[in-house]
């Protein structure tokens, strides 16, 4: 399968650069640069007494959100560490414009603008993690910022359809620092120890950092549902209850090394690692009751599940700026995983007849090379021009070897291997213009070609390609005569290409397969979803630490993807295939700002709120609800921050939407709404001891999982599942040596 986009032209960026300039016409006057200055008295009055006057300003005055050209969101060490999370999913959620999803109350799928299943990009230093990397393994005490980018830039991939999470993991090394974190959580349902240790030094031209996490949680609790048939003519045909009674641990170890030399002036290497290893046990027991309809084909299913997970990255970069102001930046890099799993799974009659004794063995192999290079240059009349590159090839072996002692089914296979091999190779150029001093552009071209090659034993071998030219223009205006207000616009190209899982046509089983538990199966033949998106935003800095902040987007899709569900004559299967086209467009609204700002002598307390609203249709499915990728369609955020003498404390409060989602013509899910409230209180002791205690889900929801298969033939069926989840609390002792 090869798929080509259409050729980049520049008429769509003139356009747009010819409609802003009779609006952009003034200027603002030009901001001061952050210097030192001495006045020097002339010559002739060398005798007479010198006014010195002194102007001083350091980096700190620099915002990215603020200044930047390209829309950016950063999020510091201080509010990521601030409620002494222990994943990095629980700091994501309280960011505004993202939401984190989870079926069952673990993991969860980061989305922006209510949109995950890829359309949301997560990479860390920069780059994507590998499949079976999972984001609630990566301990916040290990990463230095997030970067929240609504728009494209073409530095990065541009497989960003609704935006960009750039994860940083510890970096700077301004002086020396010894840190341990220990910390205690628990809830109704579960329990664990969490600590980690934070080093820094420098001597001479040599300095080094190197954070360590390790933890481990506990759990114990029940989870319940029901399932619905229901006929044509409006007869309930099917009632069953279940129970998911679960006891488990998950243990997890985070280590990121960084070493850095200054090799000369702007001259430095630096080595970055990033190592991380889970394991993972849960028992399980499925009892299922039937009052109405047939049973299903294991009706009280016991499964003891291992996983093991780790995954290497190492990174070698090489900078270096030469006397011509230009700057040289060049990586190389490996990463490997391993992903092992058994799962051994046991039913009987009712009568004590064994029905069922499966053991399913799973082993993945992770490892690649990447190379990304990229020179900069300020030349003349204000421009900043870069190049550059980003490519690598990455390599997935897997492997599933079933046993079952009791029966076979007629069409899975006992033993399967699989190995996918992804080249991708992308190039860029992009320049950042200052016209004036209140009005910037970033123009930014980028080219990226993924061929991916799967082979296997039960499959015919499958080759996919595709190459996508994304152009990129955004743009900032600063309105003279209004200090503070500025508006932005940004023009972009993006896509959505599809996982190694979803073009391998590997079948992974569902063990009571059924039109609401079916089984997967890839489909090679997937082509990329293209997006052509604007977005436009105006803001607001109306006092020292005070935003006001109003933005909108649209983004219109091409061979958009979704699932597909059916029956093979032996067991119901979904499998993903590009159909029509889809729209989504979102409005934000934020403001955070010191209650000073609006009170005279007010206490130190800050305060933030957000709304997101976000619609979207599928051209291909019927309405209502046809949303995307069940699109959180409002999220509202609140927030407050309150500071006094040796006392810190705060909490947020998020509320999520939910509603019926038509994800396909014979399928829909029922997203139930979420209202999370989170608090937090930091004592300190003295300049090196602090005590930091949290609560988290003190409405003590639940998450619930809905899902509904409706055909005209044969009448609808429902599968709703809950799991409960406490209110959890954390305890952290932080010292400093």
């Amino acid at each position: 399968m090869s798929f080509q986009s259409s050729p980049f032209r520049m008429t769509a960026l003139a356009a747009a650069v010819s409609f802003c300039l009779p609006i952009l016409g003034a200027s603002a006057q030009e901001a001061q640069a952050p210097a030192t200055v001495k006045a020097e008295a002339p010559k002739a009055e060398q005798g007479k007494k010198i006014q010195q006057v002194e102007v001083k300003g350091t980096a700190d005055t620099y915002d990215p959100r603020r200044d930047d050209t390209a829309a950016k969101v950063v999020v510091t060490s201080e509010e990521i560490t601030k409620y002494g999370d222990t994943n990095v999913l629980d700091v994501l959620k309280r960011v505004p414009g993202i939401t984190v999803n989870s079926s069952n109350g673990r993991g969860g799928e980061i989305r922006m603008r209510g949109l995950g299943a890829g359309y949301t990009q997560v990479l860390i230093n920069g780059e994507r993690a590998p499949a079976g990397f999972t984001m609630d393994s990566l301990a916040p005490d290990s990463i230095e910022r997030i970067e929240v980018l609504r728009a494209a830039s073409a530095e990065f991939s541009t497989q960003s359809v609704a935006g960009t999470i750039n994860i940083i993991l510890k970096r700077s090394v301004k002086n020396r620092m010894r840190e341990l974190k220990l910390a205690a959580q628990a809830s109704s349902n579960s329990w664990g120890p969490n600590a980690n240790l934070q080093l820094s030094d420098r001597d001479g031209k040599f300095s080094y950092s190197v954070s360590a996490n390790v933890m481990q949680d506990r759990f114990d609790f029940e989870s319940w549902g029901t399932e619905v048939g229901v006929a044509p003519n409006g007869q309930t045909v099917l009632y069953r209850t279940s129970r998911l009674p679960q006891k488990g641990q998950l243990t997890g170890l985070n280590i990121s090394p960084r070493l850095n030399w200054t090799l000369g002036q702007d001259h430095t290497l630096t080595s970055q690692t990033f190592l991380t290893s889970n394991r993972f046990r849960n028992r399980f027991h499925q009892p299922t009751t039937t009052y109405i309809g047939p049973a299903p084909s294991y009706p009280d299913l016991f499964n003891a599940f291992k996983g093991d997970n780790d995954f290497l990255r190492s990174d070698v970069m090489w900078s270096r700026k030469f006397e011509s102001g230009a700057k040289l930046d060049l990586k190389v890099g490996i990463q490997a995983g391993k992903n092992d799993s058994v799962s051994h799974r046991t039913a009987s009659s009712t009568s004590g007849v064994p029905l069922l004794d499966a053991t399913s063995d799973l082993a993945g192999r992770d490892r690649g090379v990447n190379s990304t290079g990229k020179y900069s240059r300020t030349i003349e009349k204000g421009h900043t021009f870069a190049f550059g590159w980003d490519g690598g090839i990455d390599t997935r072996d897997d492997e599933r070897r079933d046993t079952n002692l009791v029966r076979v089914s007629g069409n899975v296979p006992q033993y399967e291997t699989s190995e996918a091999r992804v080249k991708r190779l992308a190039v860029f150029a992009q320049d950042e213009w200052n016209i004036t001093p209140a009005w910037s552009m970033y123009l930014g071209a980028r080219w990226e070609g993924i061929r991916t090659d799967v082979t296997g034993n039960t499959f015919p071998d499958g080759k996919a390609s595709s190459n996508v030219w994304s152009p990129i223009m955004q743009t900032l205006y600063k309105i003279p005569g209004k200090k503070g207000d500025q508006v932005r616009l940004a023009l972009t190209r993006t896509y959505k290409a599809p996982s190694v899982g979803s073009l391998t046509p590997r079948r992974q089983i569902s063990e009571n397969n059924s039109s609401t538990e079916p089984d997967y199966r890839g489909n090679p033949n997937l082509k990329p979803e293209l997006a052509f998106g604007i977005d436009a935003a105006y803001e607001h800095y109306w006092a020292e630490g005070a935003l006001l902040s109003i933005s909108v987007s649209s983004r219109k899709i091409t061979d958009f993807t979704r699932n597909l569900t059916f029956f093979d004559g032996e067991r119901w299967i979904t499998t993903p295939s590009n159909q029509d086209s889809a729209t989504t467009r979102s409005l934000e609204i934020e403001t955070k700002f010191p209650l000073k700002a609006v009170m005279q002598d007010a206490p130190a307390l800050d305060l933030r709120a957000s709304v997101n609203r976000n619609w979207s249709r599928v051209e291909s499915v019927p309405g209502p609800n046809n949303r995307l990728d069940q699109q959180t369609p409002l999220t509202v955020s609140l927030g407050a921050d309150y500071k006094r003498g040796a006392l810190s404390t705060g909490g947020s409060f998020a509320f999520r939407q939910g509603g019926p989602v038509r994800v396909s013509i014979n399928q829909r899910a029922y997203v139930a709404l979420r209202r999370e409230l989170d608090w937090y209180a930091l004592w300190k002791f003295d300049a090196q001891r602090q005590l930091r205690f949290a609560i988290s889900n003190i409405f003590h929801q639940d998450f619930v999982n809905e899902s509904t298969y409706e055909d005209a033939r044969i009448g609808s069926q429902t599968r709703n599942m809950v799991f409960p989840q406490g209110v959890r609390y954390r305890a952290t002792y932080e010292l400093k040596f």
